[in-house]
């Protein structure tokens, strides 16, 4: 992991899903919890209610319909908010994200989360796992109607919070995001080597990562 140069960075952008929090109660619901209960509320077999999932996942990957709570219970006619709630025990925050948070707020830094979670998703998790405190701002991409893959979302950040992108860090555990973001002229990008603790590290190609949340904090 790269020593960052923080007295050029004032501001802090965090993802939530991967980044703060632990992926792998996501990637249950919707690899696991959600077709399984498919399967039993539409009285079909387990294979083809993932038969039925995979193209519509694949249609709208990377898109605010992926995120979108409404868009899923409409598009699935089933209560996405209330299966969501029923493995809520698995939302865990990251090793140690809590003292990083802490000693950037305490440096004084700028701290805004900028999630494509829906609002409902978001006020699940924060029901769990006590984050609001660190931060400036919550924004879901559901506030301006871009997800964060594409460049009105952060057209709509720059004109909400005023921050300037050359001095700004963003870490996120989605390449295609850190790319929109660089592409913005963001100027401190980290990936996240291993969102899910369940699954391995993975590759984050141009991305350096982060694997220890308090070895970011040299020279703070």
């Amino acid at each position: 992991m790269p020593v960052l140069p923080w007295s050029a960075i004032d501001t802090v952008l965090l993802d939530m899903d991967g980044t703060l929090l632990d992926l792998h109660y996501d990637n249950r619901f919707w690899l696991d919890h959600l077709p399984q209960r498919y399967a039993e509320l539409h009285g079909v077999s387990r294979a083809m209610a993932e038969m039925e999932l995979q193209p519509l996942f694949e249609r709208n990957a990377g898109t605010l319909n992926w995120y979108c709570l409404d868009f899923w219970s409409r598009e699935l006619r089933l209560p996405i908010r209330e299966l969501k709630r029923e493995i809520a025990d698995l939302i865990a925050l990251r090793p140690d994200a809590d003292t990083f948070l802490a000693a950037i707020r305490q440096a004084g830094k700028r701290v805004v989360m900028i999630t494509n979670a829906h609002r409902d998703s978001l006020s699940l998790k924060l029901e769990r796992v006590e984050l609001a405190p660190y931060f400036e701002r919550l924004i879901s991409s559901h506030d301006y109607g871009y997800a964060k893959e594409s460049p009105q979302f952060w057209d709509a950040l720059q004109a909400d919070i005023g921050f300037e992108p050359e001095r700004s860090l963003f870490i996120d555990d989605t390449l295609a995001i850190l790319r929109s973001a660089r592409r913005f002229g963001v100027g401190h990008l980290l990936a996240v080597r291993q969102p899910d603790s369940k699954a391995g590290p993975r590759d984050t190609e141009e991305f350096a990562a982060v694997e220890d949340y308090r070895e970011l904090l040299v020279g703070l």
